[in-house]
């Protein structure tokens, strides 16, 4: 066959491209560096909120009023410090739709139990029930931290993170050691690891008072009085979530990667609200949707099964002067929505768990995956083939660098996200986000370019005509 018709027939194929081929690499680099710092910090889902609120308000954002409702107007809606929508009025009117990325914040954890403290054989544990998919040996022998909240009696809110600082010790799940683990070693990997074994190590020196009972305990408490204020019960009502310790990191000898923990799917997070306070010209309303509880089915009120998307769009609504079951439908019926989460990028390693003509690769851009779910599209969103082509529509003339994906083998497993509860109000919506590796592990790997490109691709979805 000769060249030409050979360069002729290469012209109908599909082919990916390579993100570090396509993009301005000092600025995927640069774009990068201000992901990774906050990646290191917000390792909650309060966290991530108070960041973004932060960011947003610097950016001329408020707290959403009725009567500031106008073209141009940035505001912002609280979800019980869990869950936030940010959005930009555009020039329509909402009976003509709105653009929305929804993405969510919480991620694979350990909570403390509500009474966690104990003292066992001359230590101080806490006891845990691990919150997500998890792989429960991964969280074994690693450097953990504590984030989270203690609500006192009062209401009072104490705000704890212990465990990051450099000058300050941090915890860990102690490993059964190989000489005794002849028969921990045969059982599943699922089943070597007991959920009731995930005991957090506090601390091992008594108080001074050879008559208390619980020495250990009692110090430890005293340690935290001190420090917090609190006392056990106050233990009670507090949202504590252990988390791996220390900073996001780059990874490999070029640096292309990011490493760190939470990328599911504060990736999307970031990526969603640094493409609105971006935005220019917006012809449509563009949200931005940051949810709670995704990783154990988007339940409770902080979850994308609850009802914090709708009356926002209501509010909205009541404030351009829409009201009615009627209009709400024909609002959520104009509306397009990207899903924004992560998906499972090939892992050289285990390749024969992925079908390769249509899993994602790293570098390869932003994915576009058309349904998730598992054993036959079960829980599946499956977006319409005419909004697939709307979005590689948007993608193409913005210059995204995109790929097709899904999630591994057919019966080989399967996940989902919030995009079925996002199409169940009548939104347009299609998943789109980047690939991972070692997803929901304690350390996440993300390629920079498919970073950049993930913001970009959202972008252009948010600005679309």
């Amino acid at each position: 066959m000769s060249k030409n018709k050979e360069d002729k027939q290469n012209q109908y194929y599909y082919d990916k491209k390579n993100g570090w081929d396509e993009m301005d690499r000092e600025k995927v680099m640069a774009h990068a560096t201000s992901y990774k710092e906050f990646l290191g910090t917000c390792k909650t889902e309060r966290e991530s909120v108070d960041h973004f609120i932060k960011k947003a308000e610097d950016a001329g954002f408020t707290a959403f009023k009725a009567e500031d409702y106008q073209k141009g107007y940035k505001f912002y809606f609280n979800n019980r410090g869990k869950g936030l929508i940010l959005g930009i009025v555009g020039t329509e009117s909402l009976l003509n739709g709105f653009s929305l990325v929804g993405a969510h914040v919480d991620a694979p954890r350990l909570d403390l139990k509500g009474q966690p403290l104990y003292e066992d054989d001359g230590l101080a544990l806490l006891k845990t029930h691990y919150y997500g998919g998890i792989k429960k040996y991964q969280w074994l022998s690693i450097p953990l931290a504590i984030h989270g909240v203690i609500v006192l009696e009062s209401g009072e809110v104490r705000k704890i993170v212990l465990g990051e600082k450099d000058d300050e010790p941090v915890f860990t799940i102690a490993d059964l050691l190989p000489h005794l683990a002849k028969d921990q070693m045969t059982k599943p990997m699922s089943k070597a690891i007991e959920g009731e074994g995930l005991n957090v190590l506090l601390g091992a020196i008594p108080c001074k008072d050879k008559e208390e009972k619980s020495r250990i305990k009692s110090n430890v408490m005293t340690l935290l009085n001190e420090r917090f204020g609190i006392k056990e019960e106050d233990l009670i009502s507090a949202e504590l979530e252990v988390v791996p310790s220390g900073k996001a990191r780059d990874v490999g000898l070029d640096s292309a990667f990011i490493g760190g923990y939470g990328q599911d799917d504060r990736i999307c997070a970031y990526a969603g609200v640094e493409a609105l306070l971006s935005a220019e010209q917006l012809q449509y309303s563009a949200l931005v949707l940051l949810s709670d509880k995704e990783e154990i089915g988007s339940s409770g009120n902080t979850g994308a099964q609850g009802r914090f998307l709708e009356y926002s769009i209501a509010k909205m609504a009541q404030a351009e002067g829409l009201q009615g079951l009627s209009v709400m439908g024909s609002i959520m019926d104009k509306a397009k929505a990207l899903s924004a989460d992560v998906s499972a990028a090939i892992d050289p390693n285990y390749k024969n768990l992925f079908d390769t003509n249509n899993a994602p690769e790293l570098g390869k851009g932003l994915i576009l995956t058309k349904y998730t779910g598992s054993g036959g599209k079960y829980e599946a969103n499956d977006a319409s083939a005419e909004y697939m082509s709307e979005i590689r529509r948007i993608f193409n003339k913005g210059g995204v660098i995109w790929q097709a994906g899904e999630l591994g083998k057919v019966d080989q497993g399967g996940g989902g996200t919030i995009a079925m509860y996002l199409s169940q109000l009548g939104i347009e919506t299609v998943d789109s986000g980047p690939a991972l590796l070692g997803m929901h592990s304690p350390f996440e790997i993300a390629d920079k370019a498919d970073i950049y490109n993930t913001y970009l691709g959202y972008k252009v979805f948010l600005e679309r005509k």
